[in-house]
């Protein structure tokens, strides 16, 4: 490890240089389970105990994957033999209950299972991020082949994600296509609180009824026994820049990267980061702009999942975000940062 960087400095790696450009050749190469969750598998999941719907959905993923047998359609002599159509699980369930892991773990038994198999694990808002920049046509004939779709924090937030859910999936799903799902809500409440729904409603049963769901229940594990963190101080800072290779550290200031990442494509994030194995963000301050705000949760959703050292400092995390958000449209996004800041910030005073 090399000697500590000043805060501003911007490291090894200077973010705000970078402009990654649109490569959709290697979107879908991207569509694997991140740094973090590299190691997950079923055997390694620890299931509460008290919550015994966190060991019935491991035990359904676990059956999921089962093949399914050709189905034949026709009356004889003219039957033929298709392929069945996907099918679909859909598990429910709050913060920190495990459900990501389960997830990749389900990505990695289905390519142990069979090598050859193609699957893809990505967040439903990299999936919208996606299908924006290859546009629907060629989502559909990029997906169509693959045998398992595995979808994180699957959520409505507006009614042009869920004609493009609902699109996809009508067209995948009878084609073949597997697809799980996680998510914070109900599948039926999908876009409640969001926006009108009562406009969508066909829609939004329409995706669905491309679900078995099951509920997993259990509290956050990110804050299961531990006080929430709040930014380092100055002394824990210099001591987390101190452990930190400085030729693949990056520290930014948060307003310069608030205003940055308007300028990336969201699909581009990894891209940004590409390289760097530390991360710091200094002066956090409360963003009066939500298109900022959603841009840095995003950006942080990245941070964690790449499974990056990370730091922070400026305001408390509380105050980052208006209340107004945090309980809008967007608030199980706004929590879901909040809690993973909380625990990037734990490992980082742990060293």
């Amino acid at each position: 490890m090399t000697g500590p960087v000043a805060a501003g400095a911007g490291g090894g790696i200077n973010l705000l240089s970078r402009q990654p450009s649109l490569d959709r050749s290697r979107l879908l190469e991207t569509l694997v389970p991140s740094a973090r969750f590299a190691e997950t598998r079923f055997e390694n999941y620890r299931p509460n105990p008290a919550f015994p719907s966190q060991e019935a959905a491991r035990q359904s993923l676990q059956r999921f994957l089962e093949p399914q047998p050709a189905r034949k359609t026709g009356i004889w002599p003219f039957q033929r033999v298709v392929a069945p159509e996907g099918r679909g699980l859909y598990l429910d369930g709050g913060f920190g209950v495990g459900k990501t892991h389960l997830l990749a773990s389900t990505y990695y038994a289905a390519k142990e299972r069979n090598p050859g198999s193609r699957v893809a694990l990505m967040s439903f808002q990299d999936l919208m991020y996606l299908i924006g920049a290859l546009k629907m046509p060629q989502a559909i004939e990029a997906f169509r082949d693959y045998d398992l779709l595995l979808i994180d924090e699957f959520e409505l937030d507006d009614p042009g994600n869920t004609h493009m859910a609902n699109t996809l999936l009508e067209a995948l799903m009878p084609a073949g296509v597997n697809v799980v799902a996680t998510s914070n809500t109900a599948p039926g409440a999908l876009g409640e609180g969001r926006f009108s729904t009562r406009d969508f409603q066909r829609q939004i049963e329409a995706i669905a009824g491309h679900f078995q769901s099951q509920r997993v229940d259990g509290p956050d594990y990110r804050q299961r026994g531990t006080t929430p963190q709040q930014p380092l101080n100055e002394a824990e800072f210099q001591r987390w820049l101190a452990q930190q290779n400085s030729q693949t550290l990056s520290v930014v200031a948060a307003s310069d990267l608030d205003r940055h990442l308007l300028s990336v494509h969201p699909s581009q994030f990894p891209a940004l980061l590409s390289g760097v194995e530390a991360v710091a963000v200094t002066g956090l301050h409360p963003l009066p702009d939500q298109n900022q705000a959603l841009r840095l949760v995003h950006f942080i959703d990245k941070v964690y999942d790449m499974g990056l050292h990370a730091a922070f400092t400026g305001a408390p995390l509380e105050t980052l975000f208006d209340e107004s958000y945090r309980s809008g449209a967007f608030a199980k996004k706004y929590s879901r940062c909040l809690s993973r800041l909380s625990e990037m910030l734990s490992e980082a005073r742990q060293g």
